[in-house]
């Protein structure tokens, strides 16, 4: 079987037995701050097992994205040198949301194995939790495996956590000897050596108790199953290979590795671990760009560019010196079309984000061993013979060297790496990389709702009022049965038309009402499982539990909002016209006074490329095209090529917005009926908001047109003024601009001509200090062209000598030093300016022949010029 085929014949064996294919979670978390990445297969039910959320199904299963390369779980600097670590690897499990337990999740594994996969059984061995008696009596007596080969651990090895916190609970693994040639030889080898014979397959982990901060362990509600099986490890017994590089999910890219770099596997250790390497990390880049992450110095970003860099320096072993992981990436897409085809749609953003990163680390390798001979010659000159820990990290973390590369650099220069201060540095940016926040909890009075599947009804895409009951009140955090005039209340009905703020759209506001009672919504959100929350100030009356009120939606700001979402899918739609297909969106902002949408993209666009993208938005608003909504099944969604957003989760149902035939995107938002709606759409505003990622601010409908009208005005403001037509101000206020220069540079000229009079000079005013004329002024100039003009000409003037040249006003201070050829083999006018700036409370620097510095104390100007004849006598020695 190949991957592909044995990911399908997993999820279709838990199909049959009425389990729900549940398409892989982004890498992203959706709403679990402790996580950096997705790392397993349950996190995206996570609040299912804690009992938050009642899904419209008990049994699950997936083939999970996983990443471990940040946090508790971080397997990145293992990659390489092990047949099984990765920092990206899918992970297959079935789930049960209180339905099954042990025996039935016992039952499934053995058979899946056995009779689905053709695993010998006189093969598989099992470890159980130490005192988990009913797990070993499943095995022995339900299931048949023999006493000896049911091994009991402890904590370490056989209970289960996600994280720090969160759902856990005693653990069953099963194992497979491979055989004495993938042992280690020792007679004690048996489960649980770190050999390759006795190979974990899967877990089966029995989900019991949640755990807090403190550390205590509280019962879940219902009992649930989590499992997991990693998909490359059980390739590689299927394919029988051995290591899960030789797999046909990986051996490709190290294929494609060898071609590049013309080195073959086998022929040195050093060249197989950097193929593993760079074939690994080539995957979790491609699927953690393919889910929106992008390199950066912090978080999610900094972990991603540390495993990229990793795989260019582990390149540059094998000789790869230009750019080649946008290239072993496209492999990545091709192996994975079957199941993960929105990588191949994302290819040319993809691979154009992995080459910026790669040509900007090749100018920052540079820029490290640079850093790294200056420090040496610096430790060198100060008799130090030790690389400082703190040295060795930076080198590290920024530029993206192994200790390794250092070690090798100062071998030869009899000095010694302080290891213990890198370790200590280490330690500390591991730290920073953990995701520390908890695990977000629910109020009590909303989890019961959830947990007990009760969800608003949302009736907002057909009307903007309804009548409902009121289901819940809270107030500061704790559930109350009235809320009287003046007090803040969040509320949740059994039917709204308020939206809930959600996929960059601002919540609904409004009024809800009833005989007496007036409340103002001033905002309406969704908590984490869907529940839709309404916030306002009650204004009116009393309302109860279990009121019956009418909600009313603000229909003049509704519009407003749904012009705006409309116009970011058109927005959308010509950026990627215009720009290109690797646009994505990054996020947006939709509310009824403007919209902000962030994209992908390497460069900032020109004005002339910006009308374009306003002029095709605007046309396409002229065609009045109907905006048509479709709900679905998600899967079927997925299948029709409709964009799906990379910070979205998506329910098993989707809404998939179309316009005409070239947009169509998952949305959940209220929209316009046709683009007609819109009216107009200017863009005000665009800017970039990190590396890669572009921003466009806009207005549509009525804001835009009194933008537009405002900026009319002040054009015709302008040119009564200029007493000139409006359009030929623009040329009128060059033309001005053009005779303010001139009148500057000729103000600046008389200024050097009267400063360069005022100051008479003779051969009295210079100092002679060991044979060298020194000219030191105090002159009235107020730019440093100007000072730079003057310290010329007296250069000119004294042919052979030093010039210092100081001016101030009341804030600042000015300073020069000249110093002609014939002497800077003796002085140096950087290293005199800048001592004489610490006077004056400022630094400075520059050439051996000019330099120039300034200060903020222009008291102590005098001081600072008699100091020059102290220094310059100093350097004459």
């Amino acid at each position: 079987m190949t991957g592909n085929e044995v990911r399908r014949k997993f999820l279709d064996y838990f199909e049959k037995h009425n389990h729900r294919v549940v398409r892989s979670s982004s890498l992203v978390p959706s709403d679990d701050p402790t996580l950096l990445f997705v790392n397993a297969g349950m996190v995206q039910f996570k609040r299912a097992f804690l009992g938050e959320e009642k899904r419209s199904y008990v049994r699950a299963t997936t083939a999970q994205k996983c990443v471990r390369a940040g946090g508790k779980h971080n397997d990145l600097e293992n990659v390489g040198y092990t047949a099984r670590h990765h920092t990206f690897f899918e992970m297959m499990g079935n789930f049960s949301f209180g339905d099954y337990f042990k025996e039935k999740a016992i039952d499934f594994g053995w058979d899946l194995l056995t009779n689905g996969f053709g695993l010998p059984e006189d093969k598989l061995w099992v470890s159980i939790y130490l005192d988990d008696d009913e797990a070993h009596e499943l095995w022995h007596k339900n299931i048949g495996v023999p006493e000896n080969r049911i091994l009991r651990f402890g904590e370490e090895d056989n209970f289960w956590a996600m994280g720090d916190t969160g759902p856990c609970g005693p653990c069953s693994e099963i194992h497979i000897d491979r055989g004495e040639a993938y042992g280690c030889g020792k007679h004690d080898c048996q489960v649980g050596c770190d050999c390759d014979r006795f190979l974990e397959i899967w877990n089966l982990v029995f989900m019991q108790f949640d755990r807090d901060v403190s550390g205590k362990l509280t019962p879940l509600p219902k009992p649930s199953i989590d499992t997991g099986l990693g998909l490359e490890r059980m390739v590689s017994i299927i394919q029988n290979v051995p290591s899960n590089y030789d797999i046909d999910l990986i051996r490709p890219i190290m294929n494609k590795v060898e071609n590049l770099s013309e080195k073959r596997l086998g022929e040195s250790w050093e060249s197989d671990v950097a193929m593993k390497v760079i074939a690994d990390h080539s995957r979790a880049a491609a699927f953690l760009i393919g889910d929106g992450v992008l390199p950066s110095n912090e978080g999610r970003g900094y972990v991603l560019r540390r495993i990229m860099r990793r795989a260019i320096r582990y390149g540059r072993n094998i000789g790869l010196t230009r750019p080649f992981l946008h290239e072993t990436a496209r492999v990545v897409f091709d192996i994975m079309k079957p199941a993960y085809p929105e990588l191949t749609e994302a290819a040319s953003y993809i691979t154009n984000v992995i080459e910026n990163e790669e040509v900007r680390f090749s100018e920052t390798l540079d820029h490290g061993l640079r850093l790294l001979n200056e420090n040496l010659l610096s430790l060198k000159e100060k008799g130090q013979n030790q690389v400082p820990g703190e040295l060795i990290f930076k080198l590290y973390d920024t530029y993206g060297f192994p200790v390794d590369i250092v070690r090798d650099i100062v071998r030869d220069e009899d000095m010694a790496l302080d290891l213990d201060g890198f370790d200590q540095a280490m330690e500390a940016q591991r730290q920073r990389s953990k995701a520390i926040a908890a695990f977000t909890t629910i109020s009590d009075a909303y989890k019961n709702l959830s947990a007990h599947g009760i969800m608003a009804n949302f009736v907002g895409y057909d009307t903007a009022s309804c009548q409902s009951k009121v289901l819940v009140m809270v107030r500061d955090g704790q559930e109350v049965q009235e809320a009287s005039k003046g007090q803040s209340i969040e509320i949740v009905t059994e039917v709204t038309p308020f939206y809930g703020e959600a996929g960059g759209q601002v919540g609904d506001t409004g009024t809800i009402s009833a005989d007496n009672l007036e409340i103002q919504i001033s905002d309406t959100v969704k908590d984490p499982t869907g529940l839709i929350i309404h916030k306002g100030e009650v204004i009116k009356g009393t309302v109860n539990k279990g009121d019956d009120v009418t909600l009313t939606v603000d229909d003049r700001q509704r519009l407003a909002t749904a012009r705006n979402h409309t116009a970011t899918h058109l927005l959308h739609f010509a950026l990627r016209k215009i720009l290109g297909d690797h646009v994505k969106q990054a996020g947006s902002l939709v509310a009824p006074d403007r919209l902000r949408f962030d994209f992908t993209h390497f460069s900032q666009p020109d004005s002339e490329t910006l009308e374009k993208i306003e002029t095709l938005v605007n046309e396409k608003i002229l065609e009045n095209l109907p905006v048509q909504t479709v709900e679905m099944e998600s899967e079927e969604a997925f299948k029709t090529g409709a964009t799906a957003l990379f910070e979205e989760k998506y329910g098993d149902r989707v809404r998939v917005v179309s316009l005409a035939d070239f947009s169509k995107e998952l949305c959940g938002g209220t929209h316009s009926h046709r683009t007609g709606d819109i009216g107009l759409f200017k863009i005000v505003g665009e800017s970039s908001v990190a590396s890669g990622i572009r921003r466009i601010e806009a207005l549509t409908g009525t804001a835009a047109l009194d933008y537009v009208q405002k900026s009319v005005k002040r054009l015709h403001d302008a040119a009564l003024l200029l007493k000139e037509h409006p359009d030929a101000v623009t040329h009128r206020i060059e033309k001005i601009l053009s005779h303010q220069k001139a009148l500057e540079k000729e103000l600046d000229h008389l200024k050097a001509g009267i400063a360069a009079q005022s100051v008479e000079w003779s051969v009295e005013d210079t100092k002679t200090i060991d044979g060298v004329r020194v000219l030191v002024k105090k002159v009235s100039v107020d730019k440093p062209a100007a000072l730079r003009d003057l310290a010329d000409r007296f250069k000119e003037k004294l042919k052979s000598g030093v010039v210092i040249l100081g001016s101030t006003d009341t804030i600042k201070v000015l300073l020069i030093v000249v110093v002609t050829k014939d002497l800077t083999n003796r002085f140096h006018a950087g290293k005199i300016v800048k001592e004489i700036a610490s006077v004056v409370g400022g630094g400075g620097g520059g050439r051996p022949d000019m330099a120039q510095a300034g200060g903020s104390r222009p008291e102590k100007l005098d001081e600072a010029l008699e100091k020059a004849y102290e220094v310059v006598e100093k350097a004459a020695r």
